[in-house]
């Protein structure tokens, strides 16, 4: 079982956006020292929810920080990057730091975000595809050239070239997309890619999802060896105390303020209405799906979704108190308590 922490670095309320970077990073060096696999990092763009605006830059600094755990983005925004530019950062990342980078590349949303950056709407709704079939091919070709509808070049050599890395996986860093329907399952699934499955999802549906996708993987033709191994992400949230009670009341007392500041904030490039959770709810119910408890509690739910699933990996949101102190003290009982329970 490889467990992880996912961070947004979440903004609450009455915090700075500083003092949210600052317990960020804290939390993926506590992790590193509490013996955790690997650290998620979130991508959002000009709201409170997550004050980080570019993954793979706050990766970086936390590959420099650290010298064992994999460095993870969950997710890079690729309507809002250019696939070239977003190679190049990720074969940066994954020579210099001895193969401990992920890329995780999403969609995203029909935010602002299209707009500030220029890549319009469909960046979103269309193109996708065509992106990271570019961005797939700058990691794994010499040289490439574009004849597409979004992007056409001539041919440019690939530098620096990920594979020139010596003992890690041979077609370069590791690639996961963000899943959240049948299409993006599909996209994954016939590129081989493994998918970061969301907080919001319980454990029937990312069943249904990997299932789903183990389908599509095979019909497109990837080797079955491949379809059995795939290293699929499954995201949520962690809160250890001695008392389920204490674990959850600690979430729903900071969790629902962040989540209302935060998905407020989010405006649509076109003006379409949004479907909003309700805060309180929302909490409620991942308190009741996720590792939220004493750590007995929280080993038997991260293995009961490994059961149902088949997926080992996790990338658990620990931040969800907003305070620094206590969130440090959560990633340490989720490494040295919950952790072994899992061995």
């Amino acid at each position: 079982m490889r467990v992880g922490t996912f961070v947004l670095a979440a903004q609450f309320p009455g915090q700075g956006q500083g003092e949210a970077l600052h317990r960020a990073v804290r939390s993926a060096e506590v992790a590193e020292e509490s013996g955790l696999d690997s650290v998620w990092l979130a991508e959002h763009h000009f709201v409170p929810y997550g004050v980080c605006p570019s993954a793979v830059t706050l990766a970086a600094l936390l590959l420099g920080r650290t010298r064992r755990i994999r460095v993870g983005t969950a997710v890079s925004v690729l309507p809002s990057a250019h696939p070239v530019s977003l190679g190049e950062q990720t074969a940066l990342l994954h020579l210099t730091s001895g193969g401990r980078f992920s890329l995780g590349v999403g969609r995203g949303g029909p935010w602002i975000d299209l707009e500030v950056f220029g890549t319009g709407l469909d960046a979103y709704e269309k193109d996708f595809p065509e992106s990271l079939d570019l961005l797939l091919r700058w990691l794994r070709e010499p040289r490439v050239a574009a004849r597409g509808d979004r992007f056409t070049f001539r041919e440019v050599p690939v530098v620096p070239r990920p594979d020139e890395l010596i003992g890690t996986r041979p077609e370069g860093p590791e690639v996961i997309v963000a899943c959240t329907s049948p299409k993006s399952v599909k996209i994954a699934a016939e590129r081989g890619l493994p998918m970061l499955l969301g907080m919001h999802c319980d454990n029937e549906e990312k069943a249904e999802m990997v299932a789903r996708w183990r389908t599509d993987a095979l019909a497109a033709g990837r080797p079955p060896e491949e379809v059995e191994h795939a290293g699929h992400v499954s995201a949520g949230v962690a809160q250890i105390a001695d008392h389920r009670a204490d674990a959850s009341e600690t979430l729903l007392k900071a969790m629902p303020g962040w989540l209302k500041q935060g998905l407020d904030a989010h405006v649509t490039v076109d003006g379409r209405r949004r479907a909003m959770r309700d805060p309180v709810a929302y909490t409620e119910l991942l308190c009741e799906m996720h590792p939220v408890g004493p750590p007995r509690l929280a080993a038997d739910r991260i293995a009961a979704t490994a059961e149902r699933t088949g997926i080992s990996r996790f990338a658990l949101l620990t931040e969800g108190s907003g305070d620094l102190a206590a969130t440090e003290e959560n990633v340490r009982r989720l490494g040295t308590e919950v952790l072994p329970l899992l061995s």
